[in-house]
C-alpha cells in the first residue's frame, strides 16, 4: 500500500478540483483506472526526489512513473493543475523541496548552440521544407 503524502484534510480540499473521471467504455473495459489521490502522491514523489518518472518505483504503490506522468498531463489539459499547484504550493513549497519546473509537460531543452529562431523564420523554413519536390 502506498504511503500517505496527502493528508485527509488537503486530499478533500484537492478532490473537487480534479476533473471527472472519463466513462469507462462497456466492451473491452480494459484495467481500472487508478486512483487519483495515489497517482497525485506519486507526482509529488518525483518532483520531491528528482527520480526520473520511468524509475519511479511501482511498488511505492503509486502506479507507474508513467501513469503519473499521463495523469499529470491529462490535469494540465484540463486546467486541473493550476488550481492544483496553487494549493498545493501554499503548502509544500513552505518546505522549499518541490521544484516545480519539472511540472511542465511542455517544456523542451533549448539548444544553447544556437539562437531561437522568430515564429516568422520557423513557419518560412517549414513551407520551405513542405515545397521542395524530395
Amino acid at each position: 500500500m502506498h504511503q500517505l503524502i496527502l493528508d485527509d484534510d488537503l486530499w478533500t480540499r484537492i478532490e473537487p478540483l480534479l476533473p471527472p473521471p472519463k466513462a469507462r467504455r462497456t466492451r473491452y473495459v480494459g484495467r481500472k483506472p487508478l486512483d487519483d489521490r495515489a497517482l497525485l502522491s506519486g507526482i509529488l514523489v518525483v518532483l520531491q526526489s528528482g527520480v526520473r518518472w520511468q524509475m519511479l518505483p511501482r511498488e511505492m504503490g503509486y502506479g507507474s512513473g508513467m501513469s503519473c506522468w499521463r495523469r499529470l498531463r491529462d490535469w494540465q489539459q484540463a486546467n486541473a493543475w493550476s488550481r492544483i499547484q496553487a494549493l498545493l504550493s501554499v503548502k509544500l513549497s513552505a518546505a522549499d523541496c518541490i521544484d516545480w519546473a519539472r511540472v511542465d509537460a511542455d517544456a523542451a531543452p533549448v539548444s544553447a548552440n544556437r539562437p531561437a529562431r522568430s515564429r516568422d523564420q520557423a513557419s518560412l523554413a517549414a513551407r520551405a521544407v513542405s515545397l521542395s519536390p524530395h
